[in-house]
């Protein structure tokens, strides 16, 4: 746990008690202030109170006299498409507004750091798609290279209960447009942009309030070194504004469709291989196209977020391809379930957006294609711009009849998961992948992206009988 600290004997609130919610308050009470708990939903609260926390309602009159500061989970809206009520009183309130994230870049460096030989680094991952393996790649690829490295944020444990870090620890951090939107502190060594694609808008007011979030990161952190994906217009300003000039090699460009190989510090990936240039020099070079567990250029894209950030953590080149070779791959990302009579079964649920939906269709071919579920905005029509290599789609969901009419390509309606892998199995042929690649949230039918996944790995599991 990171005890939190500058609230001692303070009474903070807490607003949302799920995972963050309630490490929040663990951390605040570790470090002297007096947690002041809310949830709607009393199953939560009574879990808050069995651990001796006090409950108060924040939508009542007078509930925030006395308070310090308000902190939020990630999950509830401060400004768009409204504030919550409860933040909204807060504000109204004179009572400022932060998050977990916040606490933690404040709380995290302690005095015990002035004896250690060499001093933690933080790395935060952010951007639209590629965070969750890009954080989980680099975290595996120091634990390959024996290095004290901790996963949290957004994917595994919440930032407030990982371990303090040690002498020469790494904290490698996945954080959300929400995460990084608010948090009132952002101090990492390293921040990585990975890419930009709509998603969210209505959460952030469309997209230039989307990416002034992820800006933040860059803007409001200082990072010693920031990583930025340059193949949109947005991380390309970013590169710009981050750097003082031609050769800065603080910056480091990362990009899966332009070689780059001027004087300053670039990670690229074209035809399957990476290279790093480094004063217009080649500095390294990794085959990708072997690695099971990074299939497709966005994943390629991936490769070079982790490697950059590895070699400015001071890792050899050979040390981080050694290290690529044996990474598993992350569940619902890009996963190979099932081989069966030479038909590959790929969960992709993690593809909740049109853009990430169109990297998986990229990156692979004669595609039995399993779509559907919320739709968000911005339409389909980008699918159907690289739907060349899907023989048929296979749409879900409860709107999956209008889904379909969107789509260029063969597409038969089957709302079920257990329809849509039973007819993509009867429909499949040899040479053929059936990829579960949505394009939409989950929330129409499922609890989160992951239980769509585990239903379409246990609908496979039925048909191949494995």
């Amino acid at each position: 746990m990171i005890p939190v600290t500058g609230y001692k004997g303070a009474q903070v609130a807490v607003l949302g008690l799920g995972r963050s919610g309630l490490a929040t308050a663990r951390a605040l009470a570790a470090g002297g202030a007096v947690p002041v708990c809310w949830d709607d939903n009393p199953a939560a609260r009574d879990i808050a109170e069995g651990e001796g926390f006090q409950c108060r309602d924040l939508s009542r009159a007078g509930a925030f006299d006395g308070i310090y500061t308000l902190i939020v989970s990630p999950g509830i809206a401060h400004l768009y498409p409204k504030p919550n009520p409860v933040v909204a009183a807060a504000l109204r309130a004179g009572v400022p507004v932060d998050n977990d994230i916040g606490l933690f870049f404040r709380s995290v460096a302690t005095p015990a750091w002035d004896n250690f030989e060499h001093m933690p680094r933080i790395v935060a991952v952010t951007g639209s798609n590629g965070k969750s393996t890009t954080v989980a790649l680099l975290h595996h690829i120091l634990q390959e290279a024996g290095r004290d490295s901790q996963l949290a944020g957004n994917i595994g444990r919440g930032v407030l209960d990982i371990d303090p870090p040690g002498d020469g620890g790494i904290v490698v951090l996945e954080l959300s447009s929400y995460q990084t939107e608010l948090a009132r502190a952002l101090t990492p060594d390293i921040a990585v942009f990975t890419n930009l694609s709509p998603d969210h808008l209505d959460r952030h007011g469309g997209m230039g309030g989307y990416f002034a979030a992820k800006r933040r990161l860059f803007a409001e952190g200082g990072p010693d070194r920031a990583i930025v994906g340059i193949d949109e217009a947005e991380g390309l300003f970013l590169a710009g504004q981050m750097s003082e000039g031609i050769g800065d090699d603080r910056v480091i460009r990362i990009s899966t469709q332009h070689k780059l190989a001027d004087s300053g510090w670039n990670v690229f990936a074209k035809k399957g291989f990476l290279a790093e240039y480094r004063k217009g020099r080649q500095a390294g070079s990794i085959d990708l196209r072997p690695i099971k567990g990074l299939p497709g250029a966005h994943n390629h894209q991936n490769a070079c977020a982790a490697y950059a950030a590895a070699r400015a953590l001071g890792l050899a080149p050979r040390l981080i391809e050694d290290a690529l070779a044996s990474y598993p791959g992350l569940p619902h990302r890009s996963q190979v379930v099932a081989t069966m009579n030479n038909i590959t079964f790929v969960n992709d649920s993690k593809a909740t957006n049109v853009d990430s939906a169109v990297k998986a269709l990229g990156a692979f071919k004669n595609i039995r294609w399993i779509c559907g579920g919320l739709q968000k905005e911005g339409g389909l029509e980008p699918l159907n711009a690289v739907a060349s290599s899907v023989s048929k789609a296979y749409v879900i969901g409860r709107e999956a009849a209008e889904f379909s009419m969107q789509l260029s390509v063969d597409a038969e309606v089957c709302t079920t998961m257990e329809a849509a892998v039973a007819m993509a199995v009867r429909d499949a042929q040899a040479g053929d992948t059936i990829l579960l690649a949505p394009a939409a949230a989950s929330f129409d039918q499922y609890d989160s992206f992951e239980k769509r996944g585990d239903d379409f790995i246990a609908q496979v599991q039925a048909c191949t009988k494995i």
